[in-house]
């Protein structure tokens, strides 16, 4: 272990044992707060053994994308390739590594990438209550992709109470000057303990962002709008009906990587570069009844997500424009039972999923204006089809300690037509998954918590089905024969919930194989692009530490603690180790919030990483990355928010205070600089 490893675990662990006095002057008191992505299910959190993370939308540093709330929390580090866009990397994993829902239906569709993927910032931020991160591997209740972990977008809901017709709203505008910001989100609802109708929407747009030292990174100003309705129903108090309908469009967003040199290169890749457009729209109806057939509670979700992931590329000093036209239609539903007993508490159910892909691809000439069809990048009309069945139980076992475990048997289906250059391809295959936790009370406020996860990723039409251009100077050529990846996570901790401080100190190891990865062919595109191929050669081995503390050292002041260290290794197409492909540094948020009076609250926070030099091959060869590592960082940051009654809210942020110049491991463009974000919110 490097000196700088063994120094963030040496800060942890201290950190940790210095929170512990906590305990034994702090009135303990149980917390009851509900979690349902850990489980599927209501359950205390004092008797949960996941690691999960709760993330409200007003988050202090959260910025204009859903994936901003992610940032410093525990077991997660954010990777930006352009600023309309964010990936989560959760313990390492990334994509379709790690399982996006909304809601609980999947966002995941046959195109996600095993990489970096722009998909969850189609989620309009405007209508998210809630994220809910479950970190580790619940394989029994998700299934595929549920490898590194799961983040859940809860939306709100238009919930009211009395049988009178009541009103709220609010309305949010807001400025910055590091990205010249300017967005407004607007909210409306009605309702009564019967019914509740929700309209909202919002849009932003950006300039060019100035990162640190007074640089604008030319192009990477991008528009984004979003708009939902949502209907709740409660005929009685057993039944519920939802109704939610969602949309997303970022118009034309640069690939700012693509666009601009990166390291190693005089020149850009591309010309041009362009998400044009990225959409999501998606459907959803939820019916909840409680206390029905075998006195369990049942819910049925029917879902449908279009995401449009059009492209406009040319490479640099070609006459040739590629216009690219690429779609999934993903449409599913889950039928769930539950019940929550004295001592049992137990859930069961099917899902199945239906994804139909399309994707055309047409070449341009810029000086002529001639056309040709090309192939696409996906086989037109390729379709992904899951099934899965599942049950999981917990409870107690003795008086200290809870015990919980499941397990999923799924079925995938590829079907992927024949192009000019691949023939008609078919996989079937039939996997299970399974999972263990045990919470064991050490004292009233403190448990020791352990959990083990044995479950799979299927391959994607992207996977098998892929041709075209990739980031890192690569062309990836299609693969028809690959498998389901396997992993096997096991972690354990200590968790403390008390009147004065909240912690939890989690260690954990992944053990991956059949993992599908580029490979060099050796062949080099006449662009010069490296040709590379899908195969499920690789296996890795990676673990890590997660601290999160909060505690109260004042009636007015908390102190908010995250650390986060995470190290990989994995093997190469030759046999050899080496570090694993975009492991994040260790990285975390110190925060000190205080309450100035009932009106105002301040909170100085830092936000930093430490260097990152132990790089894979790919990543020392990819453009985002510095081949002599990314330099460590520390970002200086002020948040104040006044609120003088219920109904207004200023908000002044000074980010950056220092304009430091840094970048996020693996990212495509540098962090902004020096920031001031002033935001007005009004509610009624």
């Amino acid at each position: 272990m490097s000196a700088a490893a063994d120094g963030t675990l040496a800060s942890i662990i201290t950190l940790f044992a210095c929170a512990a006095p906590w305990q034994a002057g702090a009135q303990e008191e149980s917390i009851n707060e509900i979690q349902v992505t850990a489980t599927r299910r209501p359950v205390e959190s004092g008797k949960l053994s996941a690691a999960l993370a709760l993330i409200p939308a007003g988050k202090a540093s959260a910025g204009p994308l859903v994936t901003d709330l992610l940032v410093a929390e525990p077991g997660v580090f954010r990777q930006q390739t352009t600023p309309g866009q964010g990936a989560a990397i959760v313990r390492g994993l990334k994509g379709s590594e790690v399982l996006h829902l909304v809601d609980g239906m999947r966002l995941n569709n046959a195109i996600f990438r095993n990489a970096p993927t722009q998909y969850l910032a189609l989620v309009s931020p405007g209508s998210v209550e809630r994220i809910e991160l479950l970190r580790g591997s619940p394989t029994s209740l998700y299934g595929s992709d549920a490898v590194g972990g799961v983040i859940n977008v809860i939306t709100r809901r238009p919930e009211f109470g009395g049988a009178a017709t009541a009103y709220r709203g609010d309305l949010g505008l807001a400025l910055d000057s590091a990205e010249q910001l300017r967005s407004v989100q607007g909210t409306a609802e009605a309702g009564n303990e019967r019914a509740g109708l929700l309209l909202s929407g919002d849009y932003l747009e950006t300039g060019h962002r100035r990162i640190g030292g007074g640089e604008r990174i030319v192009p990477s100003g991008y528009k984004a709008w979003g708009a939902r309705a949502a209907l709740l129903l409660a005929p009685d108090d057993e039944t519920e009906w939802f109704f939610d309908l969602q949309t997303g469009r970022q118009p034309r967003t640069p690939r700012v990587d693509e666009l601009v040199p990166g390291f190693g290169q005089s020149e850009p890749s591309s010309a041009e570069y362009y998400f044009e457009p990225n959409e999501r729209h998606f459907a959803h109806v939820q019916h909840v009844r409680r206390d029905g057939w075998f006195s369990a509670d049942w819910t049925v979700d029917l879902g449908w997500q279009r995401i449009v992931d059009d492209l406009r590329t040319r490479d640099f000093g070609s006459d040739i424009r590629t216009l690219e036209q690429n779609g999934s239609d993903l449409v599913g539903g889950s039928v769930l039972a539950s019940d929550d007993g004295e001592r049992i508490s137990w859930v069961a159910g099917v899902e199945i999923y239906h994804d139909e892909v399309s994707s055309r691809r047409v070449r341009e000439n810029v000086v002529d204006g001639n056309r040709r069809i090309a192939t696409a990048r996906y086989p037109d009309g390729s379709t992904m089809d899951q099934a899965a069945a599942f049950v999981n139980m917990g409870g107690d076992i003795g008086v200290h300690s809870t015990l919980s475990g499941g397990i999923r048997l799924s079925r995938v289906r590829l079907d992927l037509p024949a192009t000019d250059i691949t023939s008609v391809t078919g996989i079937d295959l039939d996997d299970w998954s399974a999972d263990l936790g045990w919470s064991f009370d050490v004292t009233e406020a403190m448990q020791f918590v352990a959990n083990l996860g044995y479950g799979f990723r299927a391959p994607n039409v992207f996977d098998v089905g892929t041709l075209g251009a990739r980031p890192g100077n690569r062309f990836n050529v299609p693969n028809p024969d690959l498998e389901s990846e396997r992993a096997l996570m096991l972690d354990a901790g200590i968790k403390h919930r008390g009147a004065r401080l909240d912690a939890e100190f989690i260690v954990w190891h992944l053990s991956y194989r059949d993992r599908i990865a580029s490979v060099l062919t050796g062949e080099v595109t006449p662009d010069g692009r490296d040709v590379v191929q899908s195969q499920n050669f690789a296996a890795a081995t990676s673990w890590g530490v997660e601290f999160a503390a909060t505690a109260e050292l004042t009636e007015r002041a908390l102190l908010d603690v995250v650390l986060n260290h995470s190290r990989g290794e994995q093997q190469e197409a030759d046999g050899s180790d080496a570090p694993a492909d975009r492991m994040p540094p260790a990285n975390g948020r110190v925060a000190l919030v205080y309450d100035w009076n009932a009106a105002l609250r301040i909170e100085p926070y830092l936000v930093f990483a430490l260097r990152q030099e132990r790089l894979s091959p790919r990543d020392a060869n990819d453009i985002r990355i510095d081949p002599n590592g990314t330099p460590g960082w520390l970002t200086l940051n002020l948040r104040a928010d006044w609120q003088p009654d219920e109904r207004w809210q200023l908000t002044l942020a000074l980010e950056n205070l220092l304009d430091a110049r840094y970048r996020y491991h693996g990212s495509g463009i540098d962090a902004p600089g020096l920031n001031v974000l002033l935001e007005l919110r009004r509610r009624w």
